[in-house]
């Protein structure tokens, strides 16, 4: 699905995404990100702090969502606000295959120029993010 602004309407589905994450690109995004909490790369923290091993970042998570709006209509600009809130931590294996994130996007409301989308992220049956919602300039709003 193009982006076309004066054809977005309720209902719509963005394109899907979908990630698979291991331990090396957790630690290579603690170190990009610099937020170098031991709980993204190892298990014995962790689990002393009550996780059950090592979890990815939530802003990972926020970001890779935002990939979905941002993939859709080709210009991050376009964004107006963003907004999730994090429901469950992304417990990363510690083997070959990692784990699979899937996200994905609908458009729930487009009015004065904004299309609003609803996102989810979700690992195996679980979401990870919840209410998450970005708004979206259509071109000839802004």
């Amino acid at each position: 699905m193009s982006f076309d602004p004066a054809a977005v309407a309720v209902g719509d589905q963005l394109p899907g995404l979908e990630v698979r994450l291991g331990r090396p690109e957790v630690v290579r995004y603690s170190g990009a990100s610099t937020d170098l909490n031991p709980i993204h790369f190892s298990d014995r923290h962790a689990r002393a702090i009550g996780l059950p091993g090592v979890v990815a970042h939530g802003m990972w998570t926020m970001g890779t969502a935002l990939r979905v709006v941002t993939d859709w209509c080709s210009d991050p600009g376009l964004v107006q606000s963003y907004f999730v809130r994090f429901t469950r931590p992304l417990q990363v294996p510690d083997d070959d295959e990692g784990l699979l994130v899937r996200f994905g996007g609908t458009v729930t409301q487009v009015a004065d120029g904004v299309a609003t989308v609803q996102l989810e992220a979700t690992s195996g049956d679980e979401k990870v993010l919840g209410a998450a919602r970005a708004e979206v300039w259509l071109e000839e709003a802004r």
